[in-house]
């Protein structure tokens, strides 16, 4: 028996609706695509003429026509000489059970779905480590970084500087000119370790304002902090390894050395900083990571005799110490203390800035100061991943130090975040049951003060949300598996420069209204 040739259904434009106030051809195409996906034009069947098509709508041919030629483009529909148009045979999937049919399509539609889909929720729902059998997916799984609040500034968010004081307006001219006559090379692919100006603008900085003896070569620009304390799990840490982190600490640090295969040794942290005489009972530990110029989230700042212990451990171990100097610029009574890599003698020390707590943090602009030795094999491993940082945002910076916009900048922060931090300090409720005295503040941009219990805390915490205040409790910085007495991790961390005063003092007041109650 002779194949009879597919049969298919006469066209019906029905249900397509086009605003004329959008592009016409685009809408066209989005609606014939959809329909092929979905199942209602199924294979084989035989799409009118152009201009018939375009007469039944009531548009320009010429709007039809670009519609068609986008579906061919991309293999929706297919010409068949002197005979028009038609939808392509589509691959059908199996579904579990059903014997897939070798028989031509008919061209008939069904109604049904094809085995393409548009809708994400129609798909099976699978967790991804459930189907890829890898300890990538089971480590991420369990160490992963939750969402950001959402929403603009508001009291006490964590991690947030006054950057409702930033010169947008010298940066966007500064943008401005960069984009009016961009260098020609800077938009090739560029050095995977930054931009050269940028690289040696932040080396004379260090070397002024933070005694560092860096030079330009030994800087790799990052996406952030994030992204240099992340290079420094994949490149120093082999699966098994055990890394020091302190405790509580920074959870984001933690989780890239975890997901990196490291086994974390959480530490503790006294009056001094971390505690040295534990990390040395850490046989299988030759990597630390600290913050020691504002620990986070205590806000304790390293003694001097404890950053010698600290760099004396590293050179007996033969070991590294990742320094996260996040806030260091903010220092209220006296100048900045030196930071780690400037004692370091003995090249142990990886230095992690960012411009995020000077800046904003959606800038995504930090660096990296690294020992020489280091440099090639950590630009080499960050341009697997990234190539090369984004060019304007990194010559612009440049600039805007070169220009000293940088320098006026920071002291202006400065001077906020202190104006800011007095005003949490005078107005902060007293006699609250279960919350113990403010901590002196000499740097950084929060603070953290002691709750006698967990319940307490998360009651505090939960009364300051109903009125639209934002606390972080201390509890959530602590390592799962911490052996400290579950009542003494509790406490409230409030970060008092992502808002000008007014701001604070309205949330102070409703803070007192919402505890005394």
């Amino acid at each position: 028996m002779p194949d009879l040739p597919p049969l298919s259904m006469p066209f019906n434009p029905a249900g397509i609706e086009l605003d004329r106030r959008q592009g016409l051809s685009r809408q066209l195409y989005q609606a014939l695509r959809l329909r092929v996906l979905d199942g209602r034009l199924a294979s084989g069947t035989r799409l009118p003429a152009s201009r018939d098509l375009a007469s039944a709508l009531g548009i320009s041919r010429n709007s039809v026509v670009r519609a068609y030629d986008q579906l061919y483009a991309e293999g929706f529909i297919e010409g068949r000489v002197g005979d028009g148009t038609y939808v392509a045979q589509l691959a059908q999937a199996s579904t579990p059970g059903k014997k897939l049919s070798t028989n031509s399509s008919t061209g008939l539609s069904t109604g049904l779905p094809t085995a393409l889909s548009t809708n994400w929720l129609d798909l099976p729902v699978n967790p991804s480590s459930k189907v890829i059998h890898s300890g990538g997916f089971s480590r991420i799984e369990k160490h992963h970084l939750p969402r950001p609040p959402s929403g603009p500034p508001r009291a006490f968010r964590v991690g947030v500087p006054a950057f409702d004081l930033f010169p947008f307006e010298v940066w966007a001219k500064l943008n401005a000119a960069f984009w009016r006559k961009p260098d020609l090379q800077q938009l090739c692919y560029g050095d995977p370790a930054g931009d050269a100006r940028l690289r040696g603008m932040i080396a004379a900085y260090l070397r002024s304002s933070r005694g560092m003896q860096c030079t330009a070569e030994q800087i790799v620009i990052t996406s952030g902090a994030q992204q240099g304390i992340s290079l420094c799990a994949q490149l120093l840490v082999e699966p098994g390894d055990g890394v020091a982190i302190e405790n509580p600490g920074y959870r984001a640090a933690g989780h890239a050395f975890a997901v990196a295969g490291a086994k974390l040794h959480g530490v503790a942290v006294d009056g001094d900083g971390i505690d040295c005489s534990a990390m040395a009972q850490l046989s299988d530990c030759r990597v630390a990571y600290v913050t020691p110029s504002h620990q986070y989230p205590t806000g304790v700042v390293m003694s001097l005799a404890r950053r010698l212990e600290l760099l004396a451990w590293a050179e007996h171990v033969g070991g590294w110490i990742v320094e996260d100097d996040y806030d260091g610029e903010y220092r209220y009574t006296g100048a900045p203390l030196a930071p780690l890599a400037a004692l370091d003698r003995q090249g142990r020390v990886l230095y992690v800035g960012t411009f995020g707590k000077v800046a904003f943090p959606a800038l995504r602009l930090g660096y990296l100061v690294l020992p020489p030795a280091l440099v090639d094999a950590f630009a080499q491993r960050r341009a697997v991943d990234v190539r090369h940082s984004e060019v304007s945002t990194q010559a612009v910076m440049a600039e805007f130090m070169a220009a000293g916009h940088f320098q006026r900048h920071i002291r202006r922060m400065r001077r906020a975040a202190l104006s800011r931090r007095n005003c949490l300090l005078d107005g902060w409720p007293t006699a609250i049951a279960g919350i113990g005295q403010l901590p002196a503040v000499s740097a950084g941009l929060h603070l953290t003060v002691a709750v006698d219990s967990i319940e307490r805390e998360q009651q505090l915490i939960a009364q300051a949300a109903d009125v639209d205040v934002e606390i972080n409790g201390l509890s959530s910085y602590w390592l799962p598996d911490s052996t400290t007495v579950e009542q003494q991790r509790a406490g409230l961390v409030l970060g008092f420069a992502a808002v000008p005063e007014a701001a604070i003092k309205a949330a102070l007041s409703r803070l007192r209204r919402a505890w005394s109650s």
